[in-house]
């Protein structure tokens, strides 16, 4: 398959998303630029982390102007798959590609850390090959990573399982205290009705090597991998208990 990294002035975390997709998953990886008005064919978009343009205004708030944009909302709305990391989360929430909205951490301090993320479902192609309830470490490092929403747009988040990702203790809880940046009902991860969108906090893209402390983000690779090579149905893997809040 083919990845394609786009990089905004202020990115950083592009080479990274590049390095996987080209030297850990042996995938084609192409650089967008944030000029460019074409996606060059790739299967899935990934907006990285970082500060595009300097986060100035609100995060992703400039990024979401971008040209490439254009081009990825085309993509997004003929079924492509389109990632959003940190930052890149947050350019698809400006651009109306995500609901919500994601502002300032609690306690307005940056967080930088390892978090447990709980795979609320399966059926995304980001999480294809993951179970419901799964435990994932992976890293953050945001200063605007609480999500927020209107009421109603939470609950239809949450009666269409587009909760994807939820911060939980290492037992599985979710519980206040697993919640790094006071993200309401301890979101870290929404996809779009359709489901080819997800924007997450979390950084799976450094979580990619076990020498460099785990491997957990690779599942979410490898599961875009095996959707788009539909290898496994997923009314064939076994449901699994999720512990209570």
């Amino acid at each position: 398959m083919r990845w394609g990294v786009v990089t905004f002035p202020g990115s950083n975390d592009d080479r990274d998303m590049l390095r996987v997709a080209d030297r850990i998953l042996g995938d084609d990886a192409v650089s967008l630029w944030h000029k460019d008005e074409h996606l060059h064919g790739v299967d899935c978009v990934v907006l990285p982390g970082g500060f595009s343009y300097g986060d100035y205004l609100r995060c992703g708030a400039i990024a979401r102007f971008a040209p490439i944009m254009s081009a990825v909302a085309r993509h997004a709305a003929a079924g492509g798959l389109v990632l959003g990391i940190c930052n890149g989360f947050q350019i698809l929430c400006e651009a109306g590609l995500l609901p919500g909205a994601l502002v300032r951490n609690r306690g307005r301090r940056f967080v930088c850390d390892v978090i447990t993320a709980r795979v609320e479902t399966s059926d995304t192609p980001f999480t294809y090959g993951c179970r419901r309830g799964e435990l994932l470490e992976l890293p953050i490092k945001h200063g605007e990573g609480c999500y927020v929403a209107d009421e109603t747009t939470v609950a239809a988040l949450e009666a269409n399982e587009q909760v994807v990702f939820r911060y939980a203790d290492r037992a599985g809880r979710s519980v206040p205290e697993a919640n790094p940046n006071g993200s309401l009902a301890n979101i870290a991860g929404v996809c779009n009705p359709a489901r080819n969108v997800l924007g997450l906090m979390p950084h799976p893209e450094h979580a990619t090597d076990r020498l460099a402390g785990g491997e957990d983000g690779l599942k979410l690779f490898r599961s875009v991998q095996a959707w788009l090579g539909k290898r496994e149905p997923a009314s064939r893997r076994e449901p699994t208990v999720v512990p209570g809040p």
